[in-house]
């Protein structure tokens, strides 16, 4: 996910994407913990977009 994307949701559509990523991040985790995991660089994406998320939102409360 780019930051120009993510700078352009509101902070409804940013918690949901949040929810959802904690939810992918979890089964990828799981597919790695079992041996099941195919596309090992999906974790270190998936991490970096929750960190762009939450920097984000954190941003977005300051303003406000």
């Amino acid at each position: 996910m780019k930051i120009d994307e993510i700078r352009g949701m509101t902070p409804d559509q940013l918690a949901e994407s949040l929810l959802n990523l904690k939810k992918e991040q979890f089964n990828l985790r799981f597919q790695r913990a079992t041996g099941q995991l195919e596309k090992t660089h999906r974790v270190d994406e998936v991490r970096k977009d929750i960190a762009r998320i939450k920097t984000t939102l954190r941003t977005k409360q300051a303003k406000a």
